[in-house]
């Protein structure tokens, strides 16, 4: 009776086990594969109503679920499911606004960013000049503000050291520069040349070697190209460095038909796996073809728009100012092209599906733009044209901006950089409706946010910590520069990924974890939401994934 009794049992026990494993099988069977799943993380999807998910489902490069880790693991199943312990994913970050291409193709320059005087310049272009890889001794990010001496320098020294090879030093803002003597006299600059929107500094009868804008032209042309070969290794290079940030969009602003055919070539070479966005540069020969051709699409490449400028910098007072500049009596600042040229590009541009993207730093740029802008839009719009930097507004200009639809693109690194000195240029009432990204955030409810790099740093960290404390890297100011025109951590992040997305109308494809969307994320060492101001900058990329592929 008592083996009878064992034998029962574990016949029932055989049972019951296949029962399980056939129920097992059955829900195995039921589940769909797919490449990748991560669980027990937590996910900023970036949604309308910025839901914190846990677990998120990838197939093919896009998001096929996002909810609860139980819910996703029960319905998926994948031979690469990762748990993430609890650390932070947020969508890849988008920089609405950098110059991508021209910094890679600049990258064989001198590197002159954090020069604290003129002689550690004149030190390193020493030491360079030893195996520059051109005969052309070409530096950039110099930055006057940052010396002893918050003065222009003079070509002097250059001259001497170098009298038989061109020299072209490019300020951080990239709207001025210093050439030698034998760099202007490649480019046929004298006394008497005169530039349209630019300026050939003089001193006492003399060449000081300064230009500013579009004076920087006439030196530009001859400087030397790099082989296309050569560009695209550079690409790859800054691309490796843009996504160990977390970067996985871009908008390259103000490129060339040439640059657009390398961006596609390294595409196709599968070297380039970065998103970009460009925006084509302000050239006469192309507006007809474009405006008649359209925005264009090739895989992760977007051209959607032009890039134009109608004033310099604030740094190297190129700004366009309604008022004298507070530090030099008697100067506005200029208009780099006549207001009708902005006036009629734009109306060929409204025929259109392309973007107006307009530099404008200056009250008097801005305020001229936003009533072209106006003119041609007529009311509230979905163009989306757009003023990038926006950097001194006129008080009773901010409305402009909601009243057409015009949508304020900002980098928040600007103010921490300039907060030092702005006010010695503009004075303390016009630095009220400075930098001001709330009140701007107002007009349209959305505002996307960049860096401007190589002007600034590429990190996404500093863009943040900007935004939400006005602070630099050091912390300063202790309360924050005009903390009133602060961003929510929630807008700051908003504006560096779904609000970016949506300043190219990519924001159905990119820019937030939603299911149909690409799978572009990135997975952090602390959550930017919750970590103390101070330690912002602590914030480290564990990895990037690009289209459901890891590429840092």
């Amino acid at each position: 009776m008592k083996f009878n009794s064992v034998f029962r049992k574990l016949f029932v026990h055989s049972w019951q086990l296949k029962l399980v494993l056939v129920f097992s099988s059955v829900i195995m069977s039921a589940q769909k594969s797919t490449d990748l799943i991560i669980h027990n993380a937590r996910i900023y999807t970036v949604n309308k109503n910025f839901y914190v998910a846990q677990s998120m489902a990838v197939s093919k490069g896009k998001i096929v679920a996002v909810g609860k880790s139980s819910d996703i693991l029960k319905k998926y199943k994948s031979k690469n499911i990762q748990n993430l312990n609890g650390k932070t994913v947020f969508p890849g970050f988008i920089d609405a606004h950098c110059h991508f291409t021209g910094y890679a193709t600049d990258k064989w320059k001198c590197e002159l960013w954090g020069t604290k005087s003129w002689d550690e310049i004149i030190a390193r272009l020493t030491e360079y000049s030893k195996n520059a890889p051109m005969e052309w001794i070409y530096g950039r990010s110099w930055d006057q503000n940052d010396w002893p001496v918050k003065e222009f320098p003079n070509k002097e020294r250059l001259d001497q050291l170098f009298p038989n090879r061109p020299v072209y030093l490019k300020r951080i803002d990239g709207h001025a520069a210093i050439a030698n003597q034998k760099a202007l006299d490649i480019a046929g600059i004298t006394l008497n040349t005169k530039v349209n929107g630019g300026e050939i500094e003089q001193k006492n009868g003399k060449l000081t070697g300064v230009l500013i804008d579009n004076a920087m032209l006439v030196v530009e042309k001859h400087l030397p190209q790099i082989s296309d070969e050569m560009a695209i290794n550079y690409f790859s290079e800054l691309q490796k460095e843009c996504f160990s940030y977390g970067l996985t969009s871009l908008h390259d602003c103000g490129i060339t038909e040439h640059t657009l055919s390398l961006l596609e070539k390294a595409q196709s070479q599968n070297i380039l796996k970065m998103k970009i966005f460009a925006l084509l540069e302000d050239n006469p020969d192309y507006y007809d073809k474009w405006a008649k051709k359209g925005r264009y699409t090739n895989g992760n490449i977007t051209v959607g728009g032009f890039k134009v400028y109608s004033d310099g910098a604030l740094g190297s007072r190129g700004a366009c100012l309604i008022h004298d500049y507070s530090d030099k009596k008697g100067w506005k600042g200029f208009l780099l092209s006549e207001e009708e040229y902005f006036r009629t590009l734009a109306k060929k541009l409204k025929n259109s599906n392309l973007q107006m993207c307009t530099h404008a730093i200056g009250d008097s740029a801005n305020r001229t733009i936003l009533k072209i802008y106006g003119e041609v839009l007529g009311a509230k719009n979905d163009r989306r044209w757009r003023i990038e930097h926006a950097q001194i507004m006129d008080k009773d200009d901010f409305g402009l901006f909601g009243k057409y639809s015009i949508i304020p693109s900002v980098q928040p690194t600007h103010a921490t950089s300039d907060m030092y000195w702005a006010e010695e240029r503009v004075g303390k009432e016009r630095l009220k409706y400075s930098y001001a990204y709330k009140d701007l955030l107002k007009q349209n409810g959305w505002l996307p946010l960049g860096t401007d790099f190589p002007v600034e740093e590429i990190s996404p960290f500093k863009t943040f910590l900007a935004a939400v404390a006005r602070k630099d890297a050091n912390n300063f100011p202790a309360n924050g520069f005009q903390k009133e025109n602060a961003l929510t951590r929630e807008q700051a992040i908003r504006g560096m990924t779904i609000w970016a997305a949506k300043a190219g109308f990519q924001e159905n494809e990119i820019g937030s974890l939603e299911v149909g969307k690409s799978a572009d994320f990135i997975i952090l060492n602390q959550d930017l939401m919750k970590v103390p101001e101070d330690q912002i900058l602590k914030t480290k990329v564990l990895k990037t994934y690009s289209s459901g592929k890891q590429v840092f």
